[in-house]
């Protein structure tokens, strides 16, 4: 085989949902604040006692499901996460174990943010090389149990939720060469750090370095896939919030690209974002079978990942 396809994805998200006016009765904020700021309406939360496991499995599932295929045909099962707990097994292994993955490769991938795209590349990679013909990527994130309620400026954003990716091998690629990077003497402007673990950063630092650094490197990963962007059908970027999702999106050059804004609905999910939004795309239906579209996270470490991938 040359290459790899993406076959089939899905998508999990809690069943409680949190909104702007639910957050002002916790914190100094409101419904029109958190719009302007970031565009985020609601986000899904966890239940009590739900694990990132739990979500992780949920959407491998559902692109297990789409996909036709057995889970005893997975060889290589790659689960992007910064919020796990569970250290070992770690929850690539769990989440084999539940869907009945029967051997392979069973890989925790930790870029945050960009942690979906990073482990979709080294699928591909896998398989390129031989060393791996079906794998099931995932991104999964539980923000909230990182997130500090009392802090208007980040809990504002955060969401918990998962998506998946079936991926196997073709013989004609359709899954672009990956264009990554990191500007690792920035990667302290994102943090999850002390104890009990908390979420902060520096907008700021992030907002300037999305904006101006990362439109050219997209403008590359279209180039190596082989494509204008004015030839994409859809743009995913990292859904962090809209003030950086539409003005990276505008300066790629993406002019007929369907540009998903999951965000709204869902808040920032991390290393799920990717996934949960271009599941949620695919579901329905607005993309044509073929078509090729922009896969890019970037966010926590200040890394970043994208490619052209063609849709199933």
């Amino acid at each position: 085989m040359t290459g790899s396809r993406l076959v089939a994805t899905g998508h999990y998200q809690p069943t409680k949902i949190l909104t702007n006016d639910d957050l002002a009765a916790m914190v100094d904020t409101s419904d029109e604040w958190i719009t302007k700021r970031v565009g985020i309406r609601t986000r899904h939360v966890a239940a009590e006692g739900e694990t990132v496991t739990d979500l992780a499995a949920g959407a491998a599932a559902k692109a297990l499901a789409a996909s036709g295929m057995d889970a005893s045909e997975i060889d290589l099962v790659l689960v992007a996460t910064c919020t796990q707990t569970e250290r070992a097994p770690n929850v690539a292994a769990r989440v084999a174990a539940r869907l009945g993955v029967r051997g392979g490769a069973l890989i925790d991938v930790g870029a945050s943010c960009s942690g979906f795209t990073h482990a979709l590349a080294q699928a591909d990679h896998a398989i390129r090389a031989g060393a791996a013909t079906r794998a099931l990527v995932v991104g999964a994130d539980m923000m909230t149990s990182v997130t500090d309620w009392t802090d208007r400026t980040t809990c504002v954003l955060t969401g918990d939720g998962a998506g998946a990716a079936v991926v196997a091998a073709a013989e004609t690629p359709e899954i672009g060469p990956v264009v990554w990077g990191s500007a690792p003497e920035l990667g302290t402007a994102v943090r999850i750090d002390g104890v009990p673990s908390r979420f902060s950063q520096d907008g700021q630092t992030v907002y300037r370095w999305a904006t101006t650094r990362l439109p050219e490197i997209a403008r590359q990963a279209c180039e190596r896939g082989g494509v204008r962007p004015d030839e994409l059908a859809a743009v995913v970027l990292h859904q962090a919030n809209l003030r950086i999702i539409e003005p990276v999106a505008a300066r790629i050059g993406a002019v007929n690209a369907i540009v998903a804004r999951d965000v709204v609905e869902s808040g920032n999910t991390s290393a799920a974002s990717v996934p949960l939004a271009l599941s949620k795309l695919l579901e329905e239906g607005k993309v044509a079978a073929g078509a090729p579209m922009l896969l890019f996270g970037f966010g926590g470490n200040l890394s970043y990942a994208g490619m052209v991938v063609r849709c199933p």
